[in-house]
């Protein structure tokens, strides 16, 4: 049997796939002093991960968004390491097959 997915390991996992103008500020965003700045943002960003469809924005949006507040509401962080952790492994099975292309 598998071993329980943590939450902030999954949270290294995600921040270390996003982009890095997205990525780049994330350690300050996951302290816990930045809770006035991590709930609007994990709310702004929850909200363009469903709006995922438009142009700018993207899908990569919902689980960051959502991840950010489960900093600030422990119930979340269980069933999110879950989701974390089945969208780490699909983004390096993503990766893991666009090398394998570029490599042929």
């Amino acid at each position: 049997m598998s071993q329980k997915p943590d939450f902030h390991e999954e949270m290294d996992r995600l921040q270390g796939h996003m982009p890095d103008w997205a990525g780049r500020n994330f350690d300050r965003l996951r302290q816990p002093r930045a809770i006035w700045v991590r709930v609007p943002a994990g709310i702004a960003l929850t909200g363009g991960g469903v709006l995922g469809f438009l142009p700018v924005l993207g899908v990569w949006m919902l689980p960051v968004g959502l991840a950010l507040l489960a900093y600030d509401v422990p119930p979340m962080r269980r069933p999110l390491a879950r989701v974390l952790n089945f969208t780490n492994r699909k983004i390096e099975q993503r990766k893991g097959r666009r090398r394998g292309e570029k490599a042929s």
